[in-house]
């Protein structure tokens, strides 16, 4: 992906909020048709290490403060780790202070949610819209202007620098 390549899609992504609306709903408008990759499990394991297949593939959860992309500050894209899948732009990352990479949003055709019940309250989890992997879990104390922190796990994903 080239910078002008980038410039275009960030600049679609900013295009998308709409103020006064649920930023919630507004996830159904971001969603678009693509192309679904559909492995067995014996696939996934001989294309993911061991703790991703767990992250992604099992709903598991890595240890807060252990990605490298926690510190990633260059201009790019981060991208499913199972199958390139653009999820976020650098442009949207930020320090939440949770020990996991976290967004304010994602980028169209990105990702897909679903209520997760496994805690006791219900929270929505997301997943990647191309291969169904899991990255994380979605809240409401984000910074502006969504409001939202998409607390993703590092071993999910994977940094697409933009071309000089």
């Amino acid at each position: 992906m080239n910078r002008r390549s980038l410039i275009k899609l960030l600049g679609a992504g900013a295009l998308m909020p709409i103020v006064g609306q649920s930023v919630f709903a507004r996830q159904d408008e971001k969603m678009m048709k693509i192309e679904k990759l559909d492995l067995t499990d014996v696939e996934w394991r001989e294309r993911l290490t061991p703790e991703q297949f767990d992250i992604l593939r099992e709903e598991g959860t890595e240890r807060p403060g252990t990605s490298p992309l926690l510190g990633e500050k260059r201009e790019g894209i981060f991208a499913c780790v199972a199958c390139d899948n653009h999820l976020f732009a650098s442009s949207t990352k930020y320090e939440s202070g949770t020990g996991w990479p976290s967004f304010y949003d994602f980028l169209p055709g990105g990702l897909e949610t679903k209520k997760d019940y496994k805690l006791i309250w219900p929270r929505t989890e997301y997943h990647c819209a191309r291969c169904g992997g899991h990255h994380g879990h979605v809240f409401n104390d984000g910074p502006k202007p969504t409001g939202l922190r998409y607390c993703n796990n590092g071993v999910a994903l994977k940094f697409i620098p933009v071309e000089a």
